[in-house]
């Protein structure tokens, strides 16, 4: 030991540095300690309002949700005998709204408004569920209804299904029947005469043309008059002739020629029509039609050559 350390004068000097150094230890302690402290605090309340926020969020989503479901129901309230349900779901919707808007102006979240703004939801949540269900007690209600009407509506639809079957087969029935009264034509030929009456080869110089044909025995058919109409068309599509007009489904139509007969139920064979040709025929396809009763009784197509 040296012999300043030795003189108590300098132990004293260094005993009062020490202090003071303690002191400033201690002095540095206590201030970071209470920095800790109050950054902790603030980390508190900042996790506070942080959750609180959260529970803000999640009770407004919840709100939205029950709002949608709500609007689900909301056109059937007229369903309801009363809408009492309605007028407090209203209510407590208004309260609601009112709550969000304040907590969402506040600074600070206040865990007293979250609360009533929890109760003020689950308010709604009953009110929901009472109106859920009655609007599904109808709904059960009248879902039977509307069972016990389709079913009703089955048996008609059935009934008419059956109505309309035994129409068409009454409709069928009457057609087979007048198809029955239809007049039968067979053995229809077309030919080109010369002025003497016999074959001519060369339509072009035909001066007349000749539909043979044979009415066949028909027990069916009405007995009487009957008048056979002659359609003859060319190759280019044109009618020949002009032999008046008759009546075909509604409609007027012109004829080449045509032929009156009485008919008896019995064979008829031999019958012709003839057209005196007054322009020169070209070769190629001729369509005979001949029509009675409003019938067309056959439709049949020749070529004559040159």
């Amino acid at each position: 030991m040296n012999d300043k350390m030795k003189n108590p004068k300098y132990l004293r000097w260094g005993i009062l540095a020490l202090a003071t150094l303690l002191v400033i230890i201690i002095v540095a302690l206590i201030l970071t300690t209470k920095s800790i402290n109050d950054k902790a605090e603030e980390a508190a309340l900042a996790n506070e309002q942080l959750q609180l926020t959260n529970e803000q969020l999640q009770l407004a989503n919840e709100y939205q949700a029950l709002n949608v479901e709500f609007q689900q129901y909301e056109n059937q309230s007229q369903l309801l005998a009363n809408d009492s349900l309605v007028t407090k779901y209203a209510a407590a919707k208004s309260k609601v709204e009112k709550l969000l808007q304040e907590l969402n102006s506040e600074k600070k979240k206040s865990a007293q408004h979250i609360k009533k703004l929890q109760d003020e939801i689950g308010t709604l949540k009953n009110i929901l569920r009472h109106y859920v269900a009655q609007i599904d007690s109808l709904g059960k209600e009248n879902a039977g209804l509307r069972a016990e009407n389709a079913e009703i509506k089955q048996r008609n639809q059935q009934l008419r299904n059956r109505v309309a079957t035994e129409s068409k087969r009454n409709e069928i029935l009457s057609e087979r029947m007048t198809l029955a009264e239809k007049l039968n034509v067979t053995g229809v030929t077309l030919n080109a005469l010369k002025k003497n009456g016999k074959i001519e080869k060369n339509v072009t110089k035909a001066k007349q043309l000749e539909v043979t044909f044979t009415i066949p025995q028909n027990n069916s058919t009405p007995v009487g008059e009957k008048t056979i109409y002659l359609r003859i068309t060319n190759p280019e599509g044109a009618l020949l002739g002009a032999g008046g007009t008759f009546n075909f489904e509604g409609a007027s139509l012109q004829c080449t020629a045509r032929k009156t007969i009485e008919y008896a139920g019995e064979e008829i064979g031999g019958l012709r029509i003839y057209w005196d040709v007054n322009t020169t025929l070209t070769p190629g396809d001729y369509t005979v039609e001949l029509f009675a009763d409003n019938f067309r009784l056959i439709s049949r197509r020749f070529t004559l050559r040159k």
